[in-house]
């Protein structure tokens, strides 16, 4: 676990001990996340939120351990810090915190229950490399005709 960016070897240590090395008890990734209190919890009816917002109490060590590493992730040139970066963007620090543990979690089923996957980083230009050239394009234009300006687009020379 501890090629994962941001896990050391401590954690990585305390991970296993709360979760165990056996994940046929957690059929899915998400099985795992939930049982760990990582999953989103969505308590709504007709457009009013219901609840608190959380979605109870999990381990605590597990979810300290888990946020610990997801800001020490937040800090490197990976997948997770630019997954982190971004959600703490728009949805604040604390969210993004809870969404790159849980992406570590998901991480760390994959890598327990098939002895001999390997963890591979997508690269912190993940995001960039899959957004439509097109539709980046376009939007580029509607933001700027809104600002006022009016575009024409010419090929760089």
């Amino acid at each position: 676990l501890s090629e994962i960016p941001g896990i050391n070897p401590i954690a990585a240590h305390v991970i296993i001990a709360e979760i165990g090395l056996d994940m046929t008890r957690f059929p899915t990734a998400a099985h795992l996340a939930s049982w760990a209190k990582f999953a989103p919890g969505v308590k709504e009816s007709a457009g009013k939120k219901k609840g608190r917002g959380t979605t109870g109490h999990g381990n605590s060590y597990l979810a300290r351990v888990l946020g610990n590493c997801a800001t020490a992730a937040g800090r490197t040139d990976t997948f997770l810090g630019e997954r982190y970066r971004r959600i703490g963007r728009r949805r604040g620090k604390k969210k993004a915190l809870v969404a790159v543990g849980r992406s570590l979690l998901v991480v760390i089923w994959h890598l327990l229950s098939t002895p001999d996957t390997r963890f591979h980083d997508l690269g912190s230009d993940y995001y960039d490399t899959r957004i439509d050239p097109d539709r980046r394009k376009r939007n580029h234009i509607r933001q700027l005709e809104a600002l006022g300006f009016t575009v024409t687009l010419a090929p760089a020379a």
